[in-house]
């Protein structure tokens, strides 16, 4: 038999070849491009985690300033409740106006009107009530009707005390459910809050995980498997809290509805607002 030589393929069939080597060369290019940092790769899961030294470059205590210059907050502050400075992290207002006008002023409404009745609280708490005289024995009829005008006076008073101190803590009750109300509807974007001495409270995206993989969506199950052993505890704002390795003071605080975790922050508990 006569051995032919075949020529190289052609048209088509060369075609076919080419896009084939085309095509695995692409398939390499985006299986690197899927593992750099903007993908989803390790390293973009890694940018996800809360650590005990914070979050997209924000850290315990930092300050405001500070924050703000890093780009990772927006400019402009969504609560100013109890004397604190929050803010939403940088592109996270897009479902949600980044300031909400009349929350913003029902929470300074709600902080002038605690203001001033503490104020009269401490008044009412540092007065040293008038002592109201005994009735002498055989007293005289104008005796015994001054006696009890100023007996009715002194009941007065003590019940006006009274409601002022009860004024004070409703005030309290509504800053309070003010503060949860406004913290809840954070919860999935994250919220970045500021005291007197810095960084205060660290809330992440529904995204963010510890370390040990916890956050929103874990159920309650995970949390405890996770943190009992590094003393997990419900504190007294009814969300749970684990203490941060090397950072005194500090705690991942996880709010749980029901069964299941809604949302995580890192925060210094004690850290006052003003």
């Amino acid at each position: 038999m006569t051995n032919v030589t075949r020529p190289l393929p052609t048209g088509t069939r060369a075609v076919r070849i080419a896009c084939a080597g085309l095509t695995a060369l692409v398939l390499t290019a985006g299986t690197a491009a899927c593992s750099s940092d903007g993908g989803s790769g390790p390293s973009a899961a890694k940018a996800d985690v809360l650590t005990e030294n914070g979050y997209r470059g924000l850290t315990p205590g930092m300050s405001k300033d500070a924050a703000l210059a890093g780009g990772a907050l927006e400019p402009t502050a969504i609560s100013l409740l109890g004397g604190c400075t929050d803010f939403t992290f940088a592109g996270s207002a897009t479902d949600r106006p980044a300031q909400d006008a009349s929350r913003m002023a029902a929470e300074a409404a709600a902080d002038a009107k605690l203001k001033e009745l503490d104020a009269k609280a401490d008044q009412v708490a540092g007065a040293t009530p008038t002592p109201l005289p005994s009735l002498r024995p055989n007293a005289s009829a104008a005796e015994s009707l001054e006696f009890a005008r100023r007996a009715a006076e002194s009941a007065q008073q003590a019940a006006a005390d009274t409601r002022v101190i009860a004024d004070a803590a409703q005030a309290q009750a509504d800053v309070m459910k003010l503060r949860e109300d406004r913290d809840r509807a954070f919860l999935a974007q994250g919220r970045v809050s500021f005291g007197a001495a810095g960084l205060r409270e660290l809330a992440v995206p529904a995204a963010a995980r510890t370390a040990a993989g916890v956050g929103a969506g874990s159920t309650l199950a995970q949390l405890k498997q996770a943190y009992d052993s590094h003393g997990l505890a419900l504190a007294a704002n009814g969300r749970y809290r684990v203490p941060v390795d090397g950072k005194p003071g500090w705690a991942y605080e996880f709010t749980v509805d029901g069964e299941q975790v809604s949302g995580l922050a890192l925060v210094d508990p004690d850290m006052k607002c003003a």
